[in-house]
């Protein structure tokens, strides 16, 4: 399947979302958090106290939720983490490829479609995902994955690989920065083509140069979340 047609393919769903399904479209705020970001710039953002601090306040702030955003965001938050920084800047991995929910820890995870677990792992570098869990999608016979990285230990707990998952069902919860990658509490969302051998884990953030490839193994969550 072509990239347009898969890019359509997503948007034909009607997903459930998220998070609780109460929470409004008027509730949910966009936040930039790139590079471009001057407002950004008093904020020490190796600090997951003070980004925090920061992205509660701009919730507050719009009277709002839930801050979203970040596909193809170029960020510097990842500058603080080897796991990411690079020397030459054609190769430091700073573009984000997924979408980011920003909420409470522990709030709930739901499955935005039908699935199995296809792997989960508790990624522990340093600006990693923490826990995480991806989803295996096979309708109409097209397969996809989806990714739901910086959730709670709690999350992983007694799952299994290959058991069904249903739209709408609760499937993790969010984690602190003591275990999801040293964030403010938040869901990492990323749409998957083809994983690659990947289990329990799949870059979430990209170089210059991958972008080309990712963009279209990744494409942008919101063409099926609709936020």
């Amino acid at each position: 399947m072509s990239v347009s047609n898969f890019e359509g393919f997503l948007k034909s769903f009607k997903p459930h979302p998220l998070v609780d399904s109460s929470i409004s479209p008027s509730d949910f705020i966009h936040i930039n958090l790139s590079l471009h970001n001057f407002n950004l710039s008093a904020v020490d953002i190796s600090s997951s106290n003070e980004l925090q601090q920061f992205i509660w306040k701009y919730i507050a702030i719009h009277q709002a939720k839930v801050a979203y955003g970040g596909y193809l965001e170029q960020r510097g938050i990842y500058r603080r983490s080897t796991y990411f920084n690079r020397t030459n800047h054609e190769t430091e991995r700073n573009i984000h490829l997924g979408l980011d929910l920003w909420s409470e820890a522990n709030t709930p995870i739901f499955a935005p479609l039908n699935g199995t677990i296809h792997s989960f792992k508790n990624n522990t570098n340093h600006g990693g995902y923490g826990p995480t869990i991806i989803l295996k999608h096979d309708i109409n016979d097209v397969v996809f994955y989806t990714l739901y990285g910086h959730l709670s230990l709690e999350s992983l707990w007694q799952l299994e690989v290959g058991v069904e998952v249903k739209q709408g069902e609760q499937i993790a919860t969010l984690g602190t920065a003591e275990v999801n990658g040293d964030y403010p509490p938040h869901l990492h969302f990323q749409i998957i083509r083809d994983i690659q051998n990947y289990k329990g884990d799949y870059p979430g953030v990209c170089s210059k140069q991958g972008i080309e490839f990712y963009k279209q193994n990744c494409p942008d969550p919101n063409l099926l979340l609709k936020i």
